[in-house]
């Protein structure tokens, strides 16, 4: 596997059919060579991965601009990543990733942004755990309708994260040595509780459990509990697969419940799954600008 700076059109011509593979059913949706084109241009970045000659997984973003405290902050938008099915699950997106955060740096842009389906537990896992990543911002709806087979029947609702470039929560995250991941057992031992535990439902699909918002408030201290779980389903296509009522109370649950942890100073900031069966999969939020990641913290 290699990744390769893409700046031509013949180079970039294969990511329009590379779309159709990856998000099947989107065909109206594909994003046309010229806009690649006009990025690159433009202090965009357009990367390819390659098994040998053969174009296998893409990523694109292009400059912008972020409010961060009350000021616009330049940043890299992140805008599409995608690997074909068959390379799926072997460090593609990683390397691509990685290989955008390095030019990014390069480019002496501090921040990367870019968003992603809240309910995708594999796709969390990637962003929060491996990248580094955090979240502070849900976007409801932001999409519209997207008809290809990942987002249909399911509002387009979106968290926003972010990559501080030169954290040292990012860098040690992709760095060579990676920081040692926590599991379920060690976040409850040192009494970190879950806020909306799962039922258990019909044909072992899960149901959203009842919110516990009280969990967040430290009793005695008037503040609010360092750590708090939420738990999501750790296969949301397969709920959306056996009823696509429960696949929306699962969207309608979160975006709840997520919107009130944002607004109480929450922040995204590690995923943790179970190797059990069924599995089980947790965000963990923490309190306050401590564990921002942002330069310096």
């Amino acid at each position: 596997m290699n990744v390769r700076l893409l700046e031509t059109a013949d180079e970039m011509a294969p990511i329009e059919q590379l779309q159709a593979q990856v998000w099947p059913g989107a065909q109206s949706e594909i994003v046309p060579l010229h806009i690649f084109i006009g990025a690159v241009h433009n202090g965009g970045i357009v990367l390819g991965a390659y098994d040998e000659d053969e174009m296998v997984g893409f990523a694109f973003g292009m400059p912008g601009f972020e409010s961060v405290d009350g000021e616009q902050q330049l940043k890299h938008y992140s805008h599409m990543l995608g690997v074909v099915p068959a390379y799926r699950d072997r460090g593609v997106g990683y390397l691509l990733k990685r290989a955008q955060w390095q030019l990014v740096r390069r480019q002496k842009i501090p921040l990367i942004t870019w968003t992603y389906d809240p309910l995708q537990s594999k796709n969390a896992f990637f962003n929060i755990t491996k990248l580094g990543a955090i979240c502070s911002t849900y976007h409801e709806r932001l999409y519209g309708e997207l008809r290809d087979e990942l987002n249909l029947g399911m509002p387009t609702d979106r968290f926003q994260v972010e990559m501080w470039v030169n954290s040292a929560r990012v860098t040690k995250r992709l760095g060579k040595q990676p920081r040692q991941r926590l599991n379920l057992s060690q976040f409850l031992e040192a009494g970190v509780e879950v806020i909306n535990p799962a039922q258990e439902g019909s044909n072992g699909h899960p149901s959203p459990g009842v919110e516990q918002m009280r969990i967040v408030e430290s009793e005695g201290k008037g503040g609010l509990q360092p750590l708090v779980l939420v738990e999501i389903p750790s296969d949301i296509q397969a709920v959306k697969s056996h009823s696509s009522e429960l696949g929306l109370e699962w969207r309608a649950h979160t975006r709840t419940l997520f919107r009130r942890l944002f607004s109480a100073g929450y922040l995204v900031t590690d995923f943790i799954f179970t190797d059990e069966k069924p599995s089980t999969s947790f965000y963990v939020l923490s309190h306050g600008e401590a564990s921002l990641g942002r330069p310096g913290r």
